[in-house]
């Protein structure tokens, strides 16, 4: 029959993997580091996958194609879950890249049962703690603590639904703002979910992407933090376009930061 199905231009492709990620039926896989449709009846047709190439590789076309079959699609879902594949935790990205596999990573360095505190590679026995002494003990020790609490964080190579977007809130950040502002860990990505781009090296709106976050995951608010130079406007209209677009009324709020690394403008 004919019918709409993706096309996949290879030429065009990058290998990143984040369609076949966003791909719920399974219809895209990663073949010789390049993405490809490997079942026609697997391809539904409404076009999950297409705004998350982040170089537009991904086409609707006419074509003669088998028609959706929903139940192989449910039945090969099935059989993942049984034999444990797909598994958040850890398990590398459809592309196939290790670098690129889902990781959610504890920061809650306090063990109640243990009463004692990890920082760095040291561990500090005492009572009961706050989270500021844990960071005071880690400085101590000669170790600021990471606050990342997952990977990927380039915007272009997280899936556009993963565990840690529930109840998350979201920190957009342009990828010179953590070099630029000493603090990042403590004062932005910590207890945020974080995701970082640039939209003049990486060429593209981030838009689409962000509205797909946002519209599928229970997001709780979105930060954006951008340097002060005018290609930096990019990462804060396309927040803002993406919240326009999810349907979705969340707070949310920009902070600049200046090129010698202090903040300009907050308007939380």
């Amino acid at each position: 029959m004919i019918r709409r199905i993706i096309e996949i231009n290879e030429e065009k492709c990058n290998g990143c993997g984040a369609c076949a990620s966003a791909c719920h039926e399974g219809a895209i896989g990663m073949v010789n580091g390049k993405a490809k449709l490997l079942r026609d009846d697997y391809c539904d047709g409404l076009g999950d996958c297409l705004p998350t190439c982040p170089t537009g590789a991904i086409t609707f076309v006419e074509r003669e194609a088998a028609d959706y079959d929903e139940a192989a699609v449910l039945a090969a879902k099935a059989e993942k879950t049984v034999n444990g594949a797909g598994s958040p935790s850890g398990e590398p990205l459809p592309c196939g890249c290790p670098g690129t596999a889902m990781k959610t990573f504890n920061r809650d360095r306090y063990d109640k049962k243990t009463r004692t505190v990890e920082a760095g590679s040291k561990t500090v026995q005492n009572g009961e703690v706050s989270p500021e002494l844990v960071q005071q003990l880690a400085s101590m020790m000669g170790q600021q603590e990471s606050e990342l609490r997952q990977w990927p964080v380039q915007i272009k190579l997280v899936p556009v639904t993963a565990p840690w977007f529930d109840g998350a809130k979201l920190l957009v950040a342009a990828d010179c703002t953590a070099y630029a502002y000493a603090n990042f860990h403590r004062d932005f990505i910590k207890e945020h979910i974080t995701l970082v781009g640039c939209p003049k090296l990486d060429m593209i709106d981030y838009s689409a992407k962000l509205t797909e976050i946002i519209r599928n995951n229970n997001i709780r608010s979105v930060t954006v933090v951008r340097m002060e130079v005018p290609c930096c406007g990019g990462i804060e209209m396309a927040v803002k376009n993406a919240l326009q677009n999810s349907g979705k009324f969340l707070p949310w709020n920009v902070v600049t930061i200046s090129t010698d690394g202090k903040i300009m403008l907050n308007n939380a």
